[in-house]
């Protein structure tokens, strides 16, 4: 058996190893190394319960709105207020922009450029491929990022500033966006759907969520040539190296729940445990934070309100900074993935039940998300109204809050305990933090971890796309 280091991994937001363990030319063993401590949960303790608003958002620069909406989400559950309903719209929207930017860039920017290296040259795909997806030079460079820039300034018009915004309160947003304001969110969600129907699908966004069979979407394909649209050019990429055979994970796809609306979410929570054979509602007490094989102190797996994080120099098996958060003492995934697999998408409940999550499926159902939501965004926008956009707060000087949301890549979660007005403890779990957990006390691996098992050794770039389907952000992952 030998055993072989890759990383660090550009395109990736913070630091990431990868030791993979090789026997008969395929991967035996992997263990992910999350080698950089940050210390943001140490950072909160004895500030103001108010200040989590601050500070949280600078734990990661992608994705600092979803930090600043699970800790609004907090700070609303320790003071026992709710969102208005203009409130909830309005940071809905903000959310949303911010995520589906994560996946506009994490297609454009991360993942589809691997396709256009020098390996693949003698696919039948790659002339186009390379043409459109080629770091620097590729045609989507050039019109993919001022699509996304123009998508963006939604969070000018709505946030203030991107990213680190203090717009997100407990009870809403800091500020009601006027008339004209409006019209220019909707004037750049058209924009945006424009570009996505032109150059990413080739179709209308209605079109694309309507697929609801595997059968639907092979029709679908064989009604367009491989270069008619981003999308189908993947969907060929994908059949042509098998994709959806690489990649597969636990099986068990959580989700928090994602854009709160009066009586739910517009993709609801669970655990979709496919080898239970059943969806089971997500419960924030079945949650645990092992640290049996991270860097950290502790003797025993903890829920996140009684935890800490206490860095050691040296401790025996440990090999990264990442906790091993598990839901029920399973592995869990999340990611756009699991929120529409628990949701009940047909399309995306028929790939998991095929094949589990993998490469395809995870990237088909990012883009899916983005047809999803965009006309979600539409409709929030128009059903704002006259009402108050912020419920007063008074935040309690003892107590617990939980906060819990979905950010691009997964369920996010922030629980902080006040004494004295101040902050004793706060702790978070991350997407990144559950999908590349390591070893729990019981040796079982986390997700990626279990999903890099089985790839030859023989076509390393695999190693690169199983990790990126997963679109990992390591910043969050240790913060």
């Amino acid at each position: 058996m030998s055993r072989i280091t890759v990383g660090p991994f550009n395109r990736v937001e913070g630091d990431l190893e990868i030791s993979l363990e090789m026997e008969n030319g395929r991967v035996a063993a992997a263990y992910v190394n999350s080698p950089l401590f940050r210390g943001f949960e140490q950072i909160l303790v004895g500030r103001e319960a108010m200040d989590a608003l601050v500070i949280v958002p600078r734990i990661c620069g992608i994705c600092s709105v979803s930090q600043s909406a699970a800790a609004a989400a907090a700070l609303a559950d320790l003071a026992g207020v709710r969102p208005t309903p203009n409130g909830q719209r309005v940071s809905n929207l903000i959310l949303a922009a911010e995520n589906l930017a994560d996946h506009f860039t994490h297609f454009y920017l991360f993942f589809m450029p691997d396709f256009a290296r020098e390996a693949y040259r003698a696919r039948p795909w790659f002339a186009a491929a390379e043409a459109r997806f080629k770091a620097v030079s590729g045609s989507a460079a050039g019109d993919a990022l001022p699509a996304r820039a123009a998508f963006m300034q939604i969070m000018g018009l709505l946030a203030g500033k991107w990213p680190h915004t203090l717009t997100l309160q407990p009870g809403g947003v800091a500020r009601a966006p006027q008339a004209a304001e409006r019209l220019r969110v909707f004037a750049a969600l058209r924009e945006f759907r424009g570009w996505l129907e032109k150059r990413l699908f080739g179709d209308r966004l209605e079109n694309i969520t309507a697929l609801e069979s595997i059968a639907a979407l092979r029709r679908w394909m064989d009604g367009r040539s491989a270069t008619s649209s981003d999308f189908r050019l993947f969907l060929e990429i994908a059949d042509d190296l098998q994709l959806a055979r690489y990649g597969r994970a636990t099986d068990r796809f959580l989700s928090h729940g994602a854009y709160p609306r009066e009586g739910g979410w517009l993709l609801p929570r669970g655990v979709l445990d496919l080898p239970a054979g059943s969806l089971q509602p997500f419960l924030p007490a079945d949650v645990l934070e092992d640290v049996s094989h991270a860097w950290l102190e502790d003797d025993q797996p903890r829920h996140p309100s009684e935890g800490d994080t206490r860095p050691v120099e040296e401790k025996a098996g440990a090999y990264t900074w990442c906790k091993a958060p598990r839901w029920q003492e399973q592995v869990v995934e999340c990611g756009a993935l699991a929120r529409q697999a628990v949701a009940g998408h047909p399309l995306i409940r028929a790939l998991v039940v095929e094949a589990g999550g993998n490469v395809a499926s995870r990237v088909i159902a990012r883009l899916l998300e983005l047809a999803l939501v965009v006309p979600a965004m539409e409709s929030w926008l128009r059903d704002l109204d006259d009402g108050p956009f912020c419920a007063q707060t008074e935040i309690p000087a003892d107590g617990r809050g939980c906060g819990l949301i979905e950010a691009a890549r997964g369920g996010l979660g922030h629980w902080l305990t006040v004494r004295g007005g101040h902050i004793v403890r706060y702790q978070i779990i991350a997407p990144t933090t559950w999908n590349f957990s390591p070893r729990d006390a019981a040796g079982t691996p986390g997700a990626l971890e279990q999903a890099l098992v089985g790839l030859p050794e023989a076509e390393p770039l695999l190693v690169q796309h199983v990790v990126r389907s997963f679109d990992p952000c390591m910043v969050c992952t240790v913060h």
